[in-house]
């Protein structure tokens, strides 16, 4: 149903260092970019794409506190080395991997 997400972002070039070694580990691969953004594309068609952008109305780009995309990973080994890449690439923790409260729903969280 989502077809992409975009993020925000004031310092493009570190955003695209992080989401270019983060989202290969999913299989994601850039498909398009110019100077105020870079927007990956998922391992099949059916994939959510993400990008990163300066906002478009010049105004600095600002965190949104409560706001969360979902990495799809496709087994809980995947998900763990997603999480343990965006630590290691700077971001910080959020929820350690693992099941939560929902039968058969394993996740971790990371803020970029």
């Amino acid at each position: 149903m989502i077809g992409y997400v975009t993020l925000g972002t004031n310092d493009l070039p570190r955003a695209v260092a992080f989401y270019d070694e983060l989202l290969s580990l999913l299989g994601g691969s850039r498909m398009m970019q110019d100077d105020s953004f870079v927007a990956w594309s998922g391992a099949t068609e059916e994939a959510t794409g993400m990008a990163v952008i300066k906002p478009f109305d010049g105004n600095p780009a600002t965190v949104g506190n409560g706001t969360m995309v979902a990495l799809a990973a496709a087994t809980p080994e995947q998900c763990n080395a997603v999480h343990a890449k965006a630590l290691e690439l700077g971001g910080s923790d959020e929820g350690a991997p693992g099941p939560r409260d929902m039968p058969g729903f394993y996740a971790g969280y990371f803020r970029d």
